[in-house]
């Protein structure tokens, strides 16, 4: 009787000899916060890419220090939401044009911060763009269109950044390659009209399909 539960309870959550069983381990946590999604959520053949365990490696806000251009980075969240902030490379860069705005960090103080942190800056950031009526970021000087609906220069940068991780923190790509076959999901709800980009856990599955048949840089 116990040895058919454990048979239909690993058909459930997918979880096989190859993975290990506390990907999708049950959480009964009555503070867990409104945005997640917690592990036992995933379907057949899914797992819950969750920050309540070694998944959560692969998330933006994990402290997986990288160099891109010759500059280092404490995790892609400060990679990301430094994009945000007015850039020094960028001549009479708009953002620093009213004088009434706060920035309350620098690009360089949020390229070094890492989870809610870095997450907390960019807010910070958005909402002085809101205000400028400005739809872009820059990076080394050159602007591009923050939210795209197809993959433009920001899904580029996020992607070799995200190359750059993986590269430069061999634990992660193990971690990575050891998801197999599963289908990667956020920890997070997500708008349905997010950009490519805000999609990590698709992202992913593209580098770990190109890595197993490797052909790492095909996007």
């Amino acid at each position: 009787m116990l040895i058919a539960l454990f048979i239909i309870f690993a058909q459930a959550t997918s979880i096989t000899t190859d993975y290990p069983a506390h990907w999708w381990q049950m959480h009964n946590d009555k503070d867990k916060p409104a945005w997640e999604i917690l592990p036992q959520e995933a379907k057949k053949g899914e797992v819950i890419l969750s920050k309540r365990n070694e998944l959560g490696l692969l998330s933006n806000f994990a402290a997986t220090p990288f160099e891109y251009h010759k500059k280092k980075y404490a995790s892609l969240e400060g990679f990301w939401q430094m994009m945000l902030y007015p850039d020094p490379f960028l001549k009479d860069d708009p953002r620093t044009q009213n004088k009434d705005l706060e920035w309350k960090y620098t690009r360089d103080q949020v390229s070094q911060m890492t989870a809610f942190e870095a997450k907390r800056a960019g807010e910070l950031a958005s909402d002085n763009l809101k205000k400028l009526n400005i739809d872009w970021v820059s990076f080394e000087g050159k602007k591009f269109l923050y939210r795209s609906s197809v993959p433009g220069e920001h899904y580029q940068l996020v992607w070799e950044a995200t190359m750059a991780k993986l590269d430069q923190n061999p634990s992660v790509k193990k971690l990575l390659l050891q998801t197999g076959d599963l289908i990667l999901k956020p920890d997070h709800y997500q708008d349905a009209d997010s950009p490519p980009e805000w999609k990590y856990f698709e992202l992913y599955m593209k580098i770990r399909k190109n890595l197993k048949d490797q052909k790492p840089f095909i996007k």
